[in-house]
């Protein structure tokens, strides 16, 4: 399926922390190959961020062990 595609159909989630919060969220959405997709929920209609697989979980690491924490 071509990437642009499977993002018209994906699933996309964000953080159950984030609640009712009409803003200031991100999304992910699982795509094929092991590929995520990041969006702004603000800015749903823009193109989204596609990163793969290694990237993702380096980044989830980093998040979990506090490395982007300000």
């Amino acid at each position: 399926m071509d990437l642009n595609e499977e993002l018209k159909t994906a699933v996309w989630r964000k953080a159950t922390k984030s609640g009712s919060n009409q803003g200031n969220c991100l999304e992910v959405a699982p795509l094929a190959g092991g590929r995520v997709g990041i969006r702004d929920t603000e800015a749903p209609d823009q193109a989204p961020f596609v990163v793969s697989p290694g990237v993702w979980d380096a980044f989830i690491d980093g998040a979990k062990k506090g490395e982007f924490d300000f």
